[in-house]
């Protein structure tokens, strides 16, 4: 029960009490790094370097007034920040961290993934219309329609990935990199995941749902307290979770670059896996310090008239080299 093997009670306790601890974190470090970036301070104020910023938000948002709307739909106004968290914390029970680490090995892992992500589209679409605010109708309705367009592109994107390495189960796949990453022959498709996965966790630049210069705050106007706080950091642990999948799909997850082992091979495991990630999520943040925002139809034609068509086209070439070195 408390050992290193998938499913175990230790497995699940460190492996949530890591997610919960490190999105609180991820707020502060994407302070600090964007105030790198931009050469100012960032928060430096509460605790060591400002690391306790992101406890002082927390302690704010829970003593603020919990307001319900009267013109919203209580139920439905409620219910919809709860969702984002939930979700996402499920699809990471199928991210393998290392060997014998990890939460459950589904057949239909990669599909339980896209599962979650489109019940999470939900959070903010419900949000939205709840709040019987015209602002937050359109934030939703940008919401939907933005994280349902590009959850096609990803799901074709990594098509060449299952193609490869025969699975659906993500631990397969790790293993099946274990002498090839697959960023290399999937070059395309990596990209083309990359671009979705910061449309699909609401990043910068692809925002629009929470577009302050044009529609306040988006699907969270009417929100405050706790409320706004669910849909906050339910945003940072969707990020935190595409950071943990894409080295799981294209960068052999736990395995050692060049064979640079640390320690035994759990530890080494949870080493290069936290590495990878974490270089992930400081590239989102740097993405958002680089890039303006686009205007919605610029962010759906280029889904429609770009994306989709590499998605395809990386599709092809993978099927064709599969069934060429099969005959």
């Amino acid at each position: 029960m408390f050992t290193f093997e998938v499913g175990s009670l230790l497995n699940v306790a460190l492996i949530l009490g890591t997610i919960l601890t490190f999105a609180a974190l991820l707020i502060w470090v994407e302070r600090r790094l964007l105030g790198f970036f931009n050469d100012r301070l960032g928060p430096n104020r509460v605790g060591p370097f400002g690391i306790l910023q992101s406890v002082a938000d927390v302690i704010k948002l829970i003593t603020k007034e919990d307001w319900v709307p009267p013109f919203a739909d209580k139920f439905t106004f409620v219910v919809a920040p709860v969702i984002i968290p939930i979700v996402m914390l499920l699809s990471f029970a199928m991210i393998p961290f290392a060997p014998g680490v990890g939460i459950i090995d589904l057949n239909i892992g990669l599909l339980f993934i896209f599962a979650m992500a489109g019940l999470a589209s939900y959070s903010a679409m419900l949000g939205g219309i709840a709040s019987n605010n015209k602002f937050s109708l359109l934030g939703g309705l940008r919401a939907a329609g933005q994280m349902i367009s590009y959850e096609v592109f990803m799901g074709i994107s990594i098509l060449g990935v299952v193609i490869l390495s025969d699975s659906f189960v993500l631990r397969d796949i790790v293993e099946a990199q274990e002498g090839r990453w697959f960023v290399l022959p999937q070059f395309l498709g990596f990209i083309v995941f990359m671009v979705a996965a910061l449309a699909e966790s609401h990043r910068w630049p692809f925002d629009l749902p929470e577009g302050e210069s044009e529609i306040i705050s988006g699907f969270n106007t009417e929100y405050s307290g706790m409320k706004f706080g669910l849909f906050f950091v339910g945003e940072y642990i969707g990020m935190f979770f595409m950071a943990a999948l894409i080295p799981v799909l294209f960068f052999g997850g736990w395995h050692a670059p060049f064979g640079l082992q640390v320690g035994n091979e759990i530890i080494s495991g949870i080493f290069w896996m936290g590495a990878k990630t974490m270089a992930f999520v400081v590239f989102f943040i740097l993405v958002r310090a680089a890039l303006a925002r686009p205007r919605y139809d610029q962010l759906m034609n280029y889904g429609w008239l770009v994306m989709l068509p590499l998605s395809l086209i990386n599709l092809l070439i993978t099927g064709a080299y599969v069934l060429a070195q099969g005959s």
